[in-house]
C-alpha cells in the first residue's frame, strides 16, 4: 500500500509550537487565582471560583527556540525513563531471552489448536483478546499510563512473531491501557481527584462506569481483531510493512540452538543474591495494603511472590540462563504491579526496578561489567530519537504556559455554556475537556484546573456532578492516544518504531468513533437515574 508523503514528526510538532506562539500574540493574556486544597488526603492546586483576571501580555517570539530545553526539563522524568528502559531491555535482549520466550509462547499456543473451541475462535484471537482485556483493566483500575512503556518492547515483537504488525502490538498494550483509562472504573488519578474536587463520594457511580468500560474495551477488541486479520491475510496492507522489517529480521534469526542453552555459574549466583534481597524486603514489607475503590485489601504480597520466585527461578535455572532471565522479567512485572498499587510507585521506582532487572540479566548471562555497559549504551542510543520527540512535544505546553493563554482559552470555552440546553451543555463540557487534553495531557493537572469550575456550573444548569465527572473522564482519555504533547504516546511510538505521522493516518478514524461514542454514553446520565448519580 503506497503511503502519501506526510511531514516528519519533528516538523508537525514544530508547526504546532509556532501556531501556539502566534496565538500568544492574539489571545489576551489572563489567569485564574489558585489555592492549595486537600483532595483525598493529598494537596492539590485548584482554581478559586470567579477569579479569572487579565495579566500583562507575554507574547512568545524568539522563545520558540528555547522550548526544546524547556520541554526536556518539564518531561525529564519520562525522557530519563525511556533511556533507562531502552538500556535495560537491550541488556536483556542480548541474552536472547525474550526471543526464546516468544517462540516458546507461540509453540504452547499452537498446542491449544487440538481443542475444538480454540480452533473455532482462533488461538491468536484468544491471545490478543486476553492481552487487551488485561491492560485495559490496568488502565481502568489503577490508571496505568507511563507503565505501558515497559511492555511495548515485549508485546510488539510478540505481535510480529504472530504474523501481525507493530500497530497491532501497540494496540494490544498502549491503546488497550488508555481505552481502559478512558472508561476508568477506579482510577485514582482521574476519577478519584475529579470526584474529590466535586465533593462527591469517592468512586461513586461505579456501576455505570463498569458498563462504559466493558463497552469501550469490547469495541477496541473488535477493531484490533479485524485489523489483525487483515494484516495476517495481506501483510503489505499494513502502513508499517516496510518499517517493520527491523522486527521481522530479528524474528528470522536462528535461535533454535539457544533453546537448548546452558545455565552458567553466574546465573546461580544472581539467583542467590536475589533471594537474599527478597528475604530482606519480605521482612520489611510483610503486609501490603492495596486500595481498591473505598476498600483496602491487605495481603502478604512481597513474601508470597518471593517464595514463588524461589520455586520458579530454580525451575528456570534447571533449563537455561534464558529461562531464568525470563522468570526474572516476569517477577519484575509482578513487583511493579505490587509497587504501583500498594506503595504508590512512579517513574523513579519503576526505572530502578527495570535497571536492576537489566543489570542482573547481564550478569546472569555471564556478561562482564564492560559488556553490560556497552549494551546499555546501545539501548539508550536507540531511544534518543524518541527522547527528542518527547522533549520537543513538551515545548508546546511551555509556550502556552509562558504566554499565559491556557487559562483564557479555558475561561472562554466555559463561558460558551452559559445559555444552552442540558444535553448541549454536557456536550460542550465534554468537547472542552477533549480540547484541553490536547494541550494538557495530565489527567490530574486537568482535573485540578477544570473541575472547580465545571462542578458548580453543572449545578446551575441542572446537570448532575457525576455526569460532569464522566465528561471529564472521557475528555481526558481518548485524545491521549493522539496528542503530540503526550510524552507517553511519543515514548510508546518510539519504542514500537512507529512514526507519529503514520500513527495519525491509521488511528484518527478509530479515535473519532470513540469520541462520538463517549458523547452518546453521556446522554443517559441526564435522563435516566443511574447508580450513584
Amino acid at each position: 500500500m503506497k503511503l502519501a508523503k506526510l511531514p516528519h514528526t519533528y516538523t508537525i510538532i514544530s508547526v504546532v509550537i509556532l501556531i501556539c506562539a502566534v496565538l500568544s500574540w492574539i489571545i489576551p493574556a489572563g489567569e485564574y487565582t489558585r489555592e492549595t486544597k486537600m483532595v483525598n488526603g493529598t494537596e492539590r492546586t485548584v482554581i478559586v471560583d470567579n477569579s479569572f483576571h487579565a495579566v500583562d501580555s507575554s507574547s512568545q517570539s524568539w522563545e520558540v527556540f528555547g522550548v526544546l530545553l524547556d520541554g526536556f526539563e518539564a518531561q525529564a522524568g519520562i525522557i530519563a525513563f525511556l533511556l533507562i528502559l531502552g538500556g535495560a531491555f537491550q541488556i536483556m535482549n542480548s541474552s536472547r531471552a525474550i526471543d526464546i520466550g516468544i517462540m516458546s509462547f507461540l509453540r504452547q499456543c499452537l498446542t491449544l489448536e487440538k481443542y475444538a473451541l480454540f480452533r473455532f475462535l482462533g488461538v491468536n484471537n484468544v491471545v490478543i483478546t486476553c492481552i487487551i482485556i488485561l491492560f485495559s483493566l490496568f488502565g481502568a483500575i489503577f490508571g496505568m499510563s507511563e507503565e505501558t512503556l515497559a511492555f511495548v518492547v515485549i508485546i510488539v515483537p510478540l505481535a510480529i512473531s504472530m504474523g501481525y504488525d507493530s500497530i497491532t502490538g501497540l494496540c494490544m498494550v498502549y491503546v488497550a491501557a488508555h481505552v481502559g483509562f478512558s472508561g476508568a472504573i477506579l482510577n485514582p488519578f482521574t476519577i478519584g481527584i475529579a470526584q474529590g474536587l466535586s465533593d462527591l463520594p469517592l468512586f461513586s457511580g461505579f456501576g455505570y462506569r463498569i458498563f462504559c468500560w466493558a463497552l469501550l474495551t469490547s469495541i477496541l477488541i473488535v477493531f484490533v481483531l479485524r485489523y489483525a486479520a487483515k494484516v495476517k491475510k495481506n501483510p503489505k496492507s499494513s502502513l508499517m510493512y516496510e518499517l517493520d522489517q527491523h522486527w521481522r529480521e530479528k524474528n528470522r534469526e536462528d535461535i533454535e540452538l539457544d533453546l537448548q542453552g546452558k545455565t552458567t555459574r553466574s546465573a546461580w549466583i544472581v539467583y542467590v543474591l536475589i533471594l537474599v534481597a527478597l528475604a530482606c524486603f519480605s521482612v520489611n514489607y510483610p503486609v501490603s495494603v492495596f486500595d481498591v475503590g473505598e476498600k483496602s485489601v491487605r495481603f502478604s504480597a512481597v513474601p508470597a511472590f518471593s517464595i514463588l520466585f524461589a520455586l520458579t527461578g530454580y525451575w528456570g535455572l534447571r533449563k537455561s540462563n534464558q529461562f531464568f532471565i525470563l522468570n526474572l522479567l516476569g517477577y519484575t512485572i509482578v513487583f511493579l504491579v505490587i509497587g504501583v498499587m500498594g506503595y504508590g510507585w512512579y517513574l523513579t521506582e519503576i526505572s530502578a526496578i527495570f535497571l536492576a532487572m537489566g543489570i542482573l540479566s547481564g550478569f546472569a548471562n555471564a556478561n562482564t561489567s564492560d559488556q553490560i555497559i556497552e549494551q546499555f549504551l546501545i539501548g539508550a542510543k536507540d531511544m534518543l530519537s524518541a527522547a527528542l520527540v518527547v522533549g520537543l512535544a513538551g515545548g508546546i505546553i511551555q509556550i502556552l504556559q509562558n504566554g499565559h493563554i491556557i487559562d483564557p482559552i479555558l475561561h472562554a470555552l466555559a463561558t460558551l455554556m452559559g445559555e444552552t440546553s442540558r444535553v448541549i451543555a454536557l456536550g460542550v463540557m465534554y468537547l472542552i475537556q477533549t480540547a484541553i487534553n490536547i494541550i494538557i495531557p495530565s489527567g490530574s493537572a486537568k482535573a485540578a484546573l477544570t473541575m472547580p469550575i465545571m462542578a458548580p456550573f453543572s449545578d446551575v444548569i441542572g446537570i448532575s456532578r457525576q455526569a460532569t465527572v464522566l465528561a471529564f473522564q472521557f475528555g481526558d482519555g481518548f485524545t491521549n492516544m493522539i496528542t503530540p504533547t503526550s510524552g507517553v504516546l511519543m515514548g510508546a511510538l518510539g519504542l514500537a518504531r512507529i512514526p507519529y505521522e503514520i500513527w495519525i493516518k491509521w488511528f484518527w478514524k478509530i479515535l473519532l468513533f470513540f469520541v462520538i461514542l463517549g458523547m452518546l454514553l453521556l446522554v443517559p446520565t441526564i435522563y435516566i437515574p443511574l447508580d450513584g448519580f
